[in-house]
């Protein structure tokens, strides 16, 4: 069981009041562990949906022979060690390499920061990648 409770910064003494009657109805024969974290705003879904449905696509797509074989998360993968960084594991007697951190943990800002890390890239190798609601044309 996992109970995941947000506390506002508004308003916050009924909440405290509910967890508080919410902990001591917890059987008493069990064990419990509670953790109490800040709150961070993790990505959107749109955010989300605009990463894997404009930026991958426009590179793949622009990429031509330089990303044959390669798909969406073969470019997600590259992105998030590029970003933040490799970490080297072994197993099975072999070596690769996989990004320290997933986007999937990522505050609003980290994404968006994410997200113009790799349009920055983009632009490098000359690959222009709109940014959200941008009204950009597509030459087919």
């Amino acid at each position: 069981m996992r109970q995941i409770i947000r506390i506002p910064t508004a308003g916050r003494q009924s909440v405290l009041d509910r967890v508080g009657r919410y902990l001591a109805a917890l059987p008493a024969e069990t064990a419990f562990v509670v953790e109490v974290k800040p709150y961070k705003r993790a990505r959107s879904n749109s955010q989300n949906a605009y990463l894997w449905g404009v930026c991958y696509p426009t590179l793949l797509k622009a990429g031509g022979n330089a990303l044959d074989g390669w798909d969406a998360t073969d470019l997600h993968e590259y992105f998030l060690g590029e970003h933040f960084g490799w970490e080297t594991i072994s197993g099975f007697g072999r070596m690769r390499m996989k990004p320290l951190r997933r986007s999937s943990r990522l505050t609003t800002a980290e994404f968006a920061d994410y997200v113009d890390f790799i349009q920055r890239k983009a632009a490098e190798i000359g690959v222009y990648i709109p940014d959200p609601n941008e009204e950009f044309a597509h030459e087919d």
